[in-house]
């Protein structure tokens, strides 16, 4: 936003010289302060439109990502009942998840207007959208493994969303060692591994190194705890249904970070 200050400058330095120029872009300063809040107010949809928004994307994507790579497995079809049984959804709510689900998967289905439309609703909510790629990127993840071809649309969903290669790889690297941590401690996933592996499992879901110092790792445990605090996403627009994901990511973070706290207590 540049246009106040430079229309300030200009007409305030034609009518009354260097100081009229001074004063013209301070006005001008403030005329594009004013105009950026408009159009970067965190959109005028309102709490139940977010939350529509964000439910109809995320099945519409899942959808999507199982049919991507070509035949759409067993495996994706269990992982999308799994996520509608974990949200405890009414029968009516079940029934558009599996409409909007349905909907993904056909070919001629145009995805990118759905991008843009959630992208004006949510506005400058960024960890929705974040929470939003970590379920598409669990989703991806369904039958064992992110293809080629599913990792080439997360990389274009994120591109329309305004997450950058770097961030997604950030999120997409710290999601794996979730899933993995989540099954090594609730699901006996690779029970033969060192407590070296299991460790450096606990620091890759904190997003963090072993070399890091224990106030950056409390940093980055406090914020991962905020940006996935169940109650501070609903209040944002994330659908209350599902909370119940939240609190689970919320577990895998803390798990990881009692981990963490006592192997570094117990050298």
């Amino acid at each position: 936003m540049i246009f106040g200050k430079l229309l300030g400058g200009l007409f305030g330095y034609a009518w009354y010289g260097f100081f009229g120029g001074l004063l013209g872009l301070y006005i001008g300063h403030l005329f594009d302060k004013g105009l950026a809040q408009v159009f970067n107010k965190p959109g005028t949809a309102t709490h139940s439109q977010i939350q529509e928004a964000f439910f109809r994307l995320t099945f519409i994507l899942m959808g999507r990502l199982a049919k991507v790579d070509g035949q759409v497995t067993q495996d994706e079809i269990r992982w999308a009942e799994h996520v509608m049984t974990q949200l405890n959804l009414t029968p009516e709510l079940r029934r558009q998840a599996i409409d909007l689900f349905q909907q993904g998967k056909q070919d001629e289905y145009d995805l990118e207007p759905e991008l843009i439309q959630f992208r004006r609703i949510v506005g400058r909510h960024a960890t929705l959208i974040q929470m939003f790629l970590e379920i598409q990127i669990q989703a991806g993840y369904a039958d064992g493994e992110l293809s080629h071809a599913e990792l080439e649309l997360l990389q274009r969903v994120c591109g329309m969303l305004g997450i950058s290669n770097l961030r997604f790889e950030m999120i997409h690297q710290r999601i794996k060692a979730e899933r993995a941590f989540s099954e090594r401690q609730y699901g006996g996933g690779q029970p033969h591994m060192s407590v070296e592996q299991k460790l450096q499992e606990a620091y890759q879901v904190l997003g963090v190194k072993a070399s890091d110092t224990d106030a950056i790792i409390k940093k980055a445990y406090r914020r991962l705890m905020s940006q996935h605090h169940p109650d501070k996403l609903v209040a944002k627009g994330l659908p209350e249904e599902m909370m119940r994901l939240a609190k689970e990511k919320t577990q895998e973070i803390q798990a990881a970070y009692e981990n963490i706290k006592q192997a570094r207590s117990n050298p």
